[in-house]
């Protein structure tokens, strides 16, 4: 059978535009009750038999069994091994990655992470203490795929930011485990952990590592066991079992966010070849049938072309079936009158990535206002953003971008504020305080503000 993968053609022109936006763009965030519920009782379980409970679930979810915990610990001998045993082109690829992305989150840090205060014209100090996290906990899908660009992006961040325990959790399911209820990452085609992900934690200094996945592993981090220790924040993605999951234990520790359906959209003024805003759209269509690939323009001829190269190129993809479902169920070609309101749009939808295939992508990039990630340039595929460009890859979705960025060093950092009332200062401060709070009916707010007061006059 011929694959046909066909976005829908959409122009702003249109009558009916609005409505085909907005069902082209709709997508659910809803859990399945079931789900819902079997997280539920897996978190609840783990948090009452701890160990125990993630070696029974481990055992029948990802087939994988162990006579206890220790048996599913990574250690740093396993990361350097794993480094070792990797080819050479790989060892190089993953360094050099490394080094672009600490080197972005090491500035990022300079330019928002230090502390700071001052003084008024009174003496009283004001500011802000800025301080790492002390445990991370950071999950990484090893299931359908493995994802050593995902450790990379969560732990380098969180290690720059002065984080002293990075925890990973990484599901390893042998061949033919049923993988639902707990990880449902799916299997595995060898059972086996996989060397660059664990090359990836050599490279990025994670502390700890087990082999346990899913919505068990969630609740270890959140909970902690006598094995896997408490941690103060979870990050990195998964399938809807460890959505559920970090929703739910949200409040017990922090969370990143909860990501969807992967997407890209491109804003394309007609200059680009148009095979390589065809192979952009691919790039995230392979991800999941639920992902999402977007082009605007206002070439209509442009938008013709980019459609024969999906055409042509997408017998020659190994995941084409995938990307087929993708483009058909959500993909779209839309036409508009000019590149102004395809950046009107692209606002509109926020996307997670956002490429500028332009040959004038500073012209348009002070219009853009919503994006995860912002690609400027034909020759700046989003894939690279992926990997080695530097800025992280864990980025906002579903239009979350309106109000949400991607995840850097301020998401392993927390700020305390900083007060000391100089004695002057307390004579000023404490009668506006106490005038408000007796208007507010709280008698011991105003009085511990006003004995400052009674003692500097006694």
């Amino acid at each position: 059978m011929t694959l046909v993968a066909a976005p829908a053609r959409l122009s702003t022109a249109a009558a009916t535009f609005e409505a085909d936006f907005a069902a082209r763009l709709h997508w659910s965030a809803d859990t399945d009750a079931a789900i819902e519920q079997r997280v539920a009782d897996i978190l609840a379980d783990v948090q009452k038999r701890g160990d125990a409970a993630v070696l029974e679930y481990t055992a029948r979810f990802d087939g994988l069994s162990a006579p206890n915990m220790a048996a599913l610990e990574l250690t740093q001998a396993d990361f350097k091994a794993a480094f070792d045993a990797i080819p050479q082109a790989q060892r190089d690829a993953l360094q050099a990655a490394a080094k672009r992305v600490r080197s972005y989150h090491e500035a990022q840090k300079k330019a928002s992470g230090e502390s700071w205060s001052y003084r008024d014209e009174d003496g009283t100090l004001l500011g802000q203490k800025v301080t790492p996290l002390d445990r991370v906990g950071i999950y990484v899908p090893g299931g359908k795929a493995a994802y050593p660009s995902s450790l990379l992006m969560n732990a380098i961040p969180a290690h720059v930011a002065g984080v002293q325990e990075i925890i990973m959790v990484v599901p390893t399911p042998v061949r033919g485990s049923v993988a639902t209820g707990g990880t449902g990452e799916g299997t595995s085609t060898k059972g086996e952990r996989n060397e660059l992900v664990l090359a990836a934690a050599y490279v990025a200094g994670v502390t700890r590592a087990f082999t346990i996945g899913g919505a068990q592993a969630v609740a270890a981090l959140a909970y902690g066991t006598a094995t896997v220790p408490k941690v103060d924040k979870i990050t990195g993605p998964g399938n809807a079992y460890v959505a559920s999951a970090k929703k739910r234990v949200f409040g017990t520790v922090g969370i990143d966010m909860i990501a969807g359906p992967s997407e890209i959209l491109v804003l394309a003024d007609g200059t680009t070849p148009p095979d390589w805003v065809a192979m952009d759209l691919f790039s995230q269509a392979e991800h999941d049938e639920l992902a999402q690939s977007i082009l605007l323009c206002p070439d209509a001829a442009y938008l013709d072309a980019v459609q024969r190269e999906i055409d042509r190129l997408l017998p020659t993809m190994p995941r084409a079936e995938i990307i087929a479902k993708s483009l058909t169920g959500r993909g779209a070609l839309i036409l508009t009158k000019d590149m102004e309101e395809a950046c009107a749009i692209s606002n509109r939808i926020a996307p997670e990535h956002l490429e500028v295939s332009s040959t004038s992508p500073h012209r348009w990039e002070p219009l853009l206002r919503h994006a995860g990630a912002i690609f400027l340039g034909a020759y700046t595929s989003e894939s690279l953003g992926d990997y080695c460009a530097g800025p992280n890859h864990v980025l906002p979705t579903s239009g979350t971008a309106r109000f949400s960025s991607p995840l850097g060093v301020y998401d392993f950092q927390k700020r305390s504020s900083l007060i000391e009332v100089s004695e002057a200062g307390a004579q000023v401060l404490g009668t506006i305080a106490a005038e408000l709070a007796y208007g507010e009916g709280l008698q011991a707010h105003a009085q511990a503000a006003e004995m400052r007061l009674m003692r500097s006059s006694s």
